[in-house]
């Protein structure tokens, strides 16, 4: 009898310790105090990283970088007024009013609503959202010539800080938000940027870091093989990041419709490029990490501000140098502009967010540690955006190459500053029927015009069936822009007809009736430079 008492005591016993390892294998651990900490340090690393390359922004297009850099802590005021923050913030407030399980539309209607300018994919996403053009089209490429730009993955930095490791959550959530303004490798640049911060709370080896975050985003994707190309890169020139970066410009540089023709690269996954440039060179010191990122050039402020931020996510808001803690905590309550956010009151938001996400998914929660359920990072559906698409030829208005204008079309002038000459800009016309005839040869085609607050409507005909009217009103926060108006892409080897057909209608906040056009851009089908590149090792 005592015997079997002392069995079944035993046995007992044994089923509690393995219940105890049961319950805390799949879970990941923190401290609460070591959570906020690092999603500190990663809103931080952002307001660094863009006020240490805010003075370089785009004056490296297609070169790196050579001037010298002056930056001091001081400077992180500047970020009060950034983009790459106050964007990213109006997303976190529109959880804060409507849920973090809102509809998406409710995420593009106070962004687009929001009174800052905006450029790029973020402005055809606002411009599409009062031409009621709604998420996810929003950001479709047949909607929005920008889909690939760099937008997202500057404004991705929130959801990667309240998902840590959790990388599927982080996916879900960008792939919600991402598809507003982005698509194919645009989303993917945000899906990218939140895993690398996910799995920054857990890991602190680069390599591993990216590595991780590469198996959330579709390994076909261009995205996912320029950024394995560094990499390898990397592995090749493991002390000599000029060298990477020239070969890895010559075969990825001109791989971006935006800006087609022209050095000017505002492609999400060339910048991202930059970004992991950064952090394999610069081998976790915040200062190294900046420069190189930053001399990388293009978009040079957005970059190290991401590169920073992964860092900041990785050592915590206590590992950052003084000056920069410093630097930051002097204008901890000091709000964003267009936000109701401070650098503090983010944190905190962000903070609470994380614990809601952490308990959503599984993860318990007390005053002494954070147990966050595992999540494997998984893959999205893969998108492209301009498949085989490539830059063929830019005409101007004033070229009139195949052009035929009829109607009374009129040119537009910018006088100087002095009044003693002026810019032809574009032609215009206002009267219904007003037509302008374009024919052409190639695969895909983007017409040039300007937004403007007296901007009208047109018909826009493709090879004589009416593709779809467009309204050409834009004058939110005082922004008037010269952008594509219209474009169609994926069409078939050949020659094509554009008729552009004046309505004389416009909608009643609008000042006028007309139509500006300034030039077209024409695009071929064909392999990409990349597609049989060869790096100089490999040869």
């Amino acid at each position: 009898m005592r015997k079997n008492s002392y069995l079944l005591l035993i046995s007992i016993i044994i089923v509690l310790l393995v219940s105890c390892k049961n319950s805390s294998e799949g879970f990941k651990t923190i401290k609460p105090e070591v959570l906020r900490d690092k999603i500190a340090g990663g809103w931080a690393g952002k307001m660094i990283g863009v006020t240490y390359g805010a003075p370089t922004e785009f004056r490296a297009q297609g070169k790196i970088f050579s001037d010298s850099i002056k930056w001091k802590p001081s400077d992180i005021k500047g970020s009060l007024w950034q983009d790459d923050i106050y964007v990213q913030l109006t997303f976190l407030m529109s959880m804060d009013k409507y849920g973090i399980d809102a509809p998406a539309k409710k995420f593009q209607e106070m962004f687009a609503k929001a009174g800052y300018p905006l450029w790029h994919a973020n402005m055809q996403a606002r411009k599409n959202y009062y031409d009621s053009i709604f998420v996810p089209a929003s950001g479709n490429p047949d909607y929005n010539l920008h889909a690939d730009d760099i937008d997202f993955q500057i404004e991705a930095d929130y959801i990667g800080f309240m998902c840590p490791g959790m990388p599927h959550t982080a996916s879900d959530i960008a792939q919600k938000i991402g598809h507003i303004m982005n698509y194919g490798d645009g989303v993917y640049g945000g899906i990218f940027v939140g895993a690398l911060y996910s799995a920054a709370f857990f890991e602190s080896d680069i390599s591993r870091i990216i590595e991780s975050a590469l198996r959330s985003i579709p390994a076909e994707s261009d995205y996912s093989k320029i950024i394995n190309d560094v990499i390898k890169l990397h592995n090749h020139y493991p002390a000599d990041w000029q060298t990477a970066w020239k070969e890895l410009e010559e075969k990825w540089g001109d791989v971006n419709i935006c800006g087609a023709g022209t050095t000017f690269n505002i492609d999400a996954k060339l910048n991202g490029a930059f970004i992991v440039i950064g952090l394999l060179y610069g081998e976790g010191d915040p200062l190294k990490t900046l420069e190189i990122t930053t001399r990388c050039g293009q978009d040079s402020d957005c970059n190290p501000s991401n590169a920073m931020a992964v860092l900041g996510v990785i050592k915590g808001f206590s590992g950052l140098p003084a000056e920069m803690r410093e630097g930051v905590l002097a204008l901890g309550d000091s709000i964003f502009i267009n936000t109701t956010y401070s650098f503090n009151s983010a944190v905190t938001s962000t903070n609470n967010y994380a614990h809601d996400l952490i308990l959503g998914n599984g993860g318990k929660i007390n005053d002494q540690k954070i147990m966050i359920k595992t999540q494997e990072p998984v893959a999205t559906v893969l998108e492209v955006s301009f498949p085989d698409v490539v830059f063929d030829k830019n005409e101007s208005v004033f070229e009139k190459n195949g052009w035929v204008f009829k109607g009374n079309w009129k040119s537009y002038e910018i006088p100087s500053e002095d009044g003693k000459k002026v810019t032809k800009q574009s032609m215009f016309a206002e009267k219904k029927g007003d037509e302008l005839d374009i024919d052409f040869t190639g695969t895909g085609i983007s017409v040039e015009g300007n937004w403007y607050k007296d901007g009208g409507m047109a018909d826009v005909y493709l090879d004589g069936t009416l593709h779809r009217t467009i309204d050409t009103y834009y004058n939110f926060a005082n922004q008037q822009h010269t952008v594509s108006i219209w474009h169609a892409l994926k069409l078939k080897p050949g020659n094509h007809k554009i008729r552009i057909v004046v309505k004389g209608e416009k909608r009643p906040e609008s000042a006028g009736t007309r139509v500006y056009i300034t030039s077209a851009t024409i695009f071929k089908t064909a392999p990409k430079k990349n597609e049989f590149y060869k790096y100089s090792f490999e040869k």
